[in-house]
């Protein structure tokens, strides 16, 4: 199991990939929305904005998420890590089941692009 640090560092990784790309990967993340990552295994919550192809504004708080944000993503700590550390695919891991990720449906075109 991943620690609290390790996740967060996680979410910085994947706030500064999601910086660097271009194209249409950098349209997709160039969404202005609330962001929850609920990390099951750890009982915690990050909260934050996804702004401008970054995660912005980040909160850890104990249990599950405090409000309904637009964009909400749910998994264990070791499979954020994976993620981010690019050995776990986050399609099939979505497609399996491991990770969820929940938002209106305009929201999950456009996030497909990061798929």
């Amino acid at each position: 199991m991943a620690s609290t640090e390790e996740c967060r560092s996680a979410l910085e990784q994947l706030s500064r990939n999601l910086a660097g790309t271009n194209g249409s990967v950098r349209q997709a993340a160039a969404l202005d929305r609330s962001l929850t990552c609920r990390i099951t295994d750890l009982d915690l919550t990050f909260s934050g904005r996804l702004q401008d192809g970054r995660i912005t504004d980040v909160v850890e708080t104990p249990g599950p998420p405090p409000a309904k944000a637009e964009i909400r993503l749910t998994m264990t700590s070791d499979d954020l890590v994976a993620m981010v550390g690019g050995t776990l695919n986050f399609a099939s891991a979505w497609a399996s089941g491991r990770i969820k990720l929940e938002a209106g449906f305009r929201d999950l075109l456009r996030l497909r692009t990061l798929l």
